[in-house]
C-alpha cells in the first residue's frame, strides 16, 4: 500500500490565531513512498486583516499583494481533500495545525480538525530527539545535512516545504535524489532523476584479464593471509 505524505508549511499574519491572526500562504509537497511526485499544492490567501510588520519582515508578503487573492473559504474544500488521509510532515507542527484548525473552525461549516483526517509527524521534535542541545531550525538542519537553501532569503511556504522534504528524507536515512539521467532537462524544477540505460548497439565492453605475474602475486598475498588459518578468498 502506498504511503502518502504531505510536507506542509504555512505563512501567517502573526503568531497567535487566538489573537485573530490568519493564514496567508499554504505550500505543500507530496511524497509517495518517499518519492517526490510533483503533485504539489500552493495558494496565497487574502486574510481580510492587516499583516503585522514583524511577520512581513519574515516572509515578505504584503497586504497589497494579497488584496486580490482568494479567501480561505474559497480554497478550504480543495485543500482539505488534498491532505485527507495523508501523513503531514511539518516543522513545528503545533503552529501550522493550530492555524489550520482555526481557519476551518471560522467557516462554521462542520469542517473536521486536521488530526481527524490526517496523521501528523513533527520534524522539529524528530530533530530534537536526533540532535539534543543543538539548533534545529530549518536553516540549521540544512547546514547539518548539506542541503542547499541559498534561495531561502525569506520564508516562503512552498520553498520551505520543498527544503523540508529534503531535510526529512535525509534525517530518516533515505536517498533524496537519484539523478543518473544525463539527458534530463536542466531547467526542470523537479529533478526526479532516473536510470540511464546504455544503447543496445554500443561497442562491447573490454575485459581485462590478470596476467600470470599478477596471478602469482595474488597467490603470494593469499599465502600470507592463510598463515592465520583458512583463507576465505581461496577456493578449496
Amino acid at each position: 500500500m502506498a504511503h502518502r505524505q504531505i510536507v506542509l508549511d504555512t505563512e501567517t499574519t502573526g503568531i497567535d490565531p487566538k489573537q485573530g491572526h490568519r493564514i496567508i500562504e499554504i505550500g505543500c509537497v507530496e511524497l509517495v513512498n518517499r518519492r517526490l511526485t510533483g503533485n504539489n499544492f500552493h495558494v496565497y490567501i487574502n486574510p481580510q486583516r492587516e499583516i503585522e510588520e514583524e511577520a512581513i519582515d519574515v516572509h515578505g508578503i504584503t497586504n497589497e499583494f494579497l488584496r486580490d487573492k482568494p479567501l480561505y473559504h474559497q480554497i478550504a474544500h480543495e485543500f482539505l481533500e488534498y491532505i485527507r488521509g495523508a501523513e503531514l510532515v511539518i516543522h513545528n507542527a503545533a503552529f501550522d495545525i493550530g492555524h489550520m484548525d482555526n481557519e476551518f473552525a471560522l467557516l462554521n461549516q462542520g469542517f473536521p480538525n486536521t488530526a481527524d483526517v490526517c496523521s501528523v509527524l513533527d520534524t522539529l521534535k524528530m530533530a530534537r530527539d536526533l540532535h539534543p542541545g543543538q539548533k534545529n531550525n530549518l536553516d540549521a538542519l540544512c547546514r547539518r545535512y548539506d542541503i542547499d537553501n541559498s534561495k531561502r532569503t525569506l520564508h516562503g511556504a512552498l520553498l520551505d516545504s520543498e527544503i523540508l522534504a529534503d531535510v526529512y528524507l535525509s534525517m530518516t536515512g533515505g536517498q533524496v535524489k537519484l539523478n543518473l539521467n544525463q539527458n534530463k532537462d536542466e531547467g526542470s524544477t523537479q529533478q526526479m532523476g532516473g536510470i540511464r540505460r546504455l544503447s543496445a548497439d554500443r561497442a562491447p565492453l573490454v575485459v581485462l584479464r590478470a596476467t600470470e605475474q599478477e596471478h602469482a602475486a595474488h597467490e603470494e598475498r593469499l599465502d600470507l593471509v592463510a598463515k592465520g588459518g583458512q583463507c576465505l578468498w581461496r577456493a578449496e
